[in-house]
């Protein structure tokens, strides 16, 4: 169900996690017995007694596990690599699939605007469905995900609806993997 990568593992220490899909800050307790199902992008899905729950790759070691990390060059003149804030939104795994939610075709536009200190970054995103419950999580992670690239400051996400989604959205490498072309 999880595919070959799922695994077993018992928390070294406390860990701060999001359920999914409601975006609830929940603690796991040192010891507890864990089911990692997805390690992708950085962040680690897990089910606990069958709830589903998203941990940032910072919590890796109470996992015994690594996760990937960005690594950005740093604009010197204080903008934002529009490179890098698309690569980075392309690490956000919907948590469930293993496909990024830049590939499934869920982000309509990035903009980063110049302040007297910082920048500020604006995404425009969607959900694959109006009532989807992923949206806090999804919303969270890009603002937290894009907070790490250099000199940005602030981000908002604005989740929209119109125009709404549809699996045309979608890039040719994320139909691929989903089984969807036709």
């Amino acid at each position: 169900m999880y595919g070959s990568n799922a695994q077993f593992v018992t928390l070294s220490r406390d860990v701060d996690a999001l359920l999914v899909p409601h975006g609830t800050e929940v603690r796991l307790a040192e010891g507890s017995h864990v089911h990692v199902v997805q390690t992708l992008g950085g962040t680690f899905t897990l089910v606990v007694n069958g709830n589903m729950l998203r941990v940032d790759g910072s919590n890796a070691d109470a996992l015994g596990l690594e996760a990937d990390v960005m690594e950005y060059d740093t604009p010197t003149d204080g903008s934002v690599s529009n490179d890098d804030l698309w690569r980075t939104l392309g690490t956000i795994y919907d948590p469930e699939i293993p496909v990024s939610i830049v590939e499934l075709g869920l982000i309509y536009a990035v903009e980063a605007e110049s302040l007297e200190q910082g920048n500020r970054v604006h995404v425009s995103m969607t959900l694959t469905a109006p009532g989807c419950g992923m949206g806090p999580v999804l919303v969270e992670e890009c603002r937290l995900r894009l907070l790490k690239v250099p000199n940005v400051s602030e981000v908002t996400v604005d989740l929209l609806f119109d125009p709404p989604w549809s699996h045309d959205m979608m890039s040719d490498a994320a139909k691929l993997e989903l089984g969807m072309f036709y």
